[in-house]
């Protein structure tokens, strides 16, 4: 596969110019925060290494976007930096938000350092994903810079409103279905399509060609969350890292669970009797997939992959780097875990 190649000469590149911008946060009396960000980022601590690190999704994104318009990949190092720290300021808060107190098998910063300074952990990523963006006028154009930082804010506003929805989504008793699109797009969708959109700027891709990478990156960013929703259901736990019980009982509003609610089936009336409990769990996961949840959320994954592919397809990608864009969008959408 193409996409190994690229993977293998990408990444080490991508945590040496993390490795640069976390230096940043390091100085006098602040040598703790400095390992906290270097624990959160999988470098250090108990239990660091790859799983610790992540995939770094995103910013293989950057870089192979930049590649499949432009070749030269090594100028789009500062946005692969920046996407993937604010990927993580979210996660931070997240974790803080949602009272998860294990992430990839580790101690979330809030459980081990407490909430108020996770949170300064957190709030020092945000900052620097926007200071890494600044290498990027050295890297390529003052031009290319400021469209990136232009970027960076709403991408940033977007992914907030989009963690809003979701908390908010849970405490309400009736969603349409269409609630569930302006989510996603901005829990998910947003940064994915603004990795894709970072990486064509930075080689000069404009016009239909940029408009095209901006829509592959949305769709496939939409593909991933349901791809994800199914997992949270009906994933092995084994791969996943967690049982079907924490999305049921957390009363998520996912695409399964939001379609088959608004078809007011007997799934319906036993989630909103309040009545269910861990050992209802696999009857509502199986209500959930004869009402036909499962198959509605296969559907929209299949059909937002395939939208994905066209754009990808339209935005004339050099053949290498374009091939490899296409095996990790299929990486996303058909992962186990």
């Amino acid at each position: 596969m193409l996409l190994n190649e690229y993977r293998q000469e990408m990444l080490p590149a991508v945590e040496d110019e993390l490795k640069a911008i976390v230096q940043l946060a390091n100085g006098e009396g602040l040598g703790d925060l400095h390992h906290m960000l270097r624990y959160h980022l999988g470098w250090e601590g108990e239990g660091a290494g790859q799983k610790a690190r992540g995939k770094r999704i995103r910013p293989l994104l950057v870089l192979l976007s930049a590649a499949a318009s432009g070749e030269d990949w090594k100028t789009a190092l500062p946005a692969a930096a920046a996407v993937e720290l604010l990927h993580n300021f979210s996660l931070v808060h997240d974790d803080i938000q949602d009272n998860s107190k294990l992430r990839r098998g580790r101690t979330t910063l809030w459980a081990k350092w407490g909430v108020a300074q996770a949170i300064n952990a957190g709030d020092s990523m945000f900052a620097l994903a926007h200071m890494a963006l600044e290498r990027l006028e050295a890297s390529t154009t003052p031009q290319v810079y400021v469209q990136a930082a232009r970027l960076l804010p709403r991408t940033s506003l977007e992914l907030t409103q989009g963690q809003y929805l979701d908390l908010a989504y849970e405490d309400a008793s009736d969603l349409a279905l269409e609630s569930y699109w302006p989510m996603v797009q901005g829990k998910t969708a947003v940064l994915l399509s603004t990795c894709v959109q970072l990486g064509a700027l930075t080689n000069g891709s404009e016009g239909k060609n940029l408009e095209a990478y901006i829509r592959f990156g949305e769709k496939i960013g939409l593909a991933f969350q349901v791809h994800d929703d199914l997992l949270g259901i009906w994933g092995e736990s084994k791969k996943t890292g967690k049982s079907a019980s924490s999305d049921l009982l957390s009363e998520k509003k996912s695409l399964p669970v939001l379609y088959v609610l608004n078809q007011a089936g007997q799934f319906a009336k036993l989630w909103k009797s309040g009545t269910a409990n861990v050992d209802q769990l696999e009857k509502l996961a199986q209500l959930l997939e004869s009402e036909g949840g499962k198959a509605y959320a296969e559907e929209m994954a299949e059909k937002l992959t395939s939208e994905a592919l066209e754009a990808l397809e339209d935005a004339e990608p050099s053949p290498s780097a374009g091939t490899a864009l296409k095996e990790l969008a299929l990486e996303l959408v058909q992962r186990s875990n």
